[in-house]
């Protein structure tokens, strides 16, 4: 096989779309958690089961996934193709949105988490083929900076989502309604779902490759000598990775609304704007990182370095004065993006480096978040965002380097630890409910600890199998 020397658009594009949807999704569910702890009546350990039943789902998609593979002894997805893979689990996703109709007729928590879990257990088989397709559509070489350039049309996704869902439930920012229907939510996920359908049939007409080899070809120099991809310590320790990092970036923005009403006093409409400019702050790191993915010139891509997080941090300014919200409060955040640019900068694309600098400055992000109060806990605790947008590309490269024809065993098992974000937002939820919610930022903390931790590890398992990502970097910057 020639290795391709460039990235395919025409094929990378439609592909991203549902990168965006994952993105809508799971940023809506940070609205869908004040409005349901006060709608049911929640305590805010309980109220995180929003998080634990999307993301647990993605667990159990990808045991259903081995289960059948085992059972059919082959590889469900090369057998079936990557293109009706994600065909079939936009189909997934869209029955789960049609709970949301009975669900709130009958004003069903339950019925919404199963909706909810749904949903996502279609996400968990589209995740398994998106992220390994994305590395695959290009170089290799620059397979982090494609995967790092999907996950900022994700954020594009995450920065939409609540404010759409937020007007669903509450109107506009100026209508002055504070009263909550749970019936208001059926309405955009069954537009969704209609969504999730038109996507599936673009994407099974499109020139998407049925079953790509660039990832495996490209690393079969590497020993691949190993019966499994639990063999590699890199997966092992990436996959305990994966649990923290999509924890810590999911409750921190999910215990962020009850902060923000119990000890700042907002009224949960106004509460939007600020979980959008978190998830945005993901899309603005990511479109920094993805500089790399557009062009070899180290000039332009020192100059891009400064535009791409402004134009970024634009598209979250003009969503929010469209919504109609009062932006005066972030512009101050144009100066922390400062600190991200600085991080960036200094990571040199590195992944174990850059997974080290940002997995610190979210320590740092959380720490000043906990030690201060008002506005300046609320700009820290949202920065946290910019810290976490590289991290999930950084982790699954690092993860996945090496593994050769267990490339796609090993991504299943990866996607099977977003389950994270369900059960350390619970567990912040439940320190909450304990100490208080200040407090309780403890729990992300830990996890960029551990992500540190793993950045310093996995730099020496890779260089004894002959793995160096300081050669690649050395050659391009």
């Amino acid at each position: 096989m020639s290795t391709e020397q460039k990235t395919n658009w025409g094929q990378f594009i439609p592909l991203v779309t549902v990168f965006f949807f994952w993105g809508f999704v799971a940023a809506s569910n940070d609205i869908l958690i004040p409005v349901f702890k006060k709608a049911f009546d929640l305590t805010q350990g309980q109220s995180q089961l929003v998080s634990v039943a999307f993301y647990v789902a993605y667990t159990v998609g990808s045991i259903i996934y081995m289960i059948i593979s085992y059972l059919t002894k082959g590889d469900l997805i090369n057998r079936i193709g990557y293109k009706n893979s994600l065909a079939l689990g936009l189909v997934i996703s869209a029955l789960g949105t049609l709970l949301f109709y009975p669900a709130a007729n009958t004003g069903s928590f339950p019925l919404m988490l199963s909706g909810l879990f749904i949903v996502a257990l279609g996400f968990s088989l589209q995740q398994t083929v998106a992220n390994p397709l994305a590395i695959a559509l290009g170089p290799i070489t620059t397979g982090s900076q494609r995967l790092t350039l999907a996950g900022g049309i994700n954020n594009l996704g995450t920065t939409i989502g609540p404010l759409i869902v937020s007007f669903a439930i509450f109107g506009s920012a100026t209508s002055g309604n504070t009263d909550m229907s749970i019936e208001s939510v059926k309405i955009p996920y069954l537009v969704l779902g209609a969504a999730f359908l038109l996507v599936a049939i673009l994407l099974k007409f499109s020139s998407l490759p049925d079953k790509p080899q660039a990832v495996v070809e490209s690393d079969e120099s590497i020993s691949t000598s190993r019966s499994s991809a639990l063999k590699y310590p890199q997966l092992i320790l990436g996959m305990i990775a994966i649990f923290v990092y999509v924890g810590v970036e999911v409750s921190t923005a999910s215990n962020l609304p009850a902060y923000m009403e119990k000890d700042l006093g907002f009224l949960t409409k106004d509460i939007a704007p600020y979980i959008s400019l978190y998830w945005a702050s993901l899309m603005i790191g990511r479109w920094t990182g993805a500089v790399e993915a557009f062009t070899e010139d180290m000039n332009l891509q020192k100059i891009l370095r400064f535009i791409a997080p402004y134009l970024a941090f634009g598209v979250f300014l003009f969503v929010n004065a469209l919504a109609k919200h009062d932006l005066s409060p972030f512009y101050v955040y144009a100066l922390i993006i400062l600190v991200l640019i600085a991080a960036d900068m200094a990571s040199k694309g590195n992944p174990a480096k850059m997974l080290l600098i940002f997995s610190s400055l979210g320590i740092l992000a959380l720490v000043i978040g906990m030690a201060t109060t008002g506005m300046t806990s609320v700009y820290a605790f949202t920065s946290v965002g910019l810290f976490c947008s590289t991290l999930w590309p950084c982790i699954f490269t690092l993860a996945i380097s090496g593994l050769g024809k267990h490339t796609s065993q090993g991504s299943s098992f990866l996607i099977m630890m977003i389950m994270g974000g369900g059960i350390v937002s619970w567990l912040q939820g439940y320190v909450a409910d304990l100490t208080t919610i200040h407090v309780s930022y403890i729990v992300g903390v830990l996890c960029f600890a551990y992500l540190a931790f793993y950045a310093w590890k996995v730099s020496g398992i890779l260089k004894d199998q002959g793995i160096n990502f300081d050669k690649k970097v050395s050659g391009g910057h």
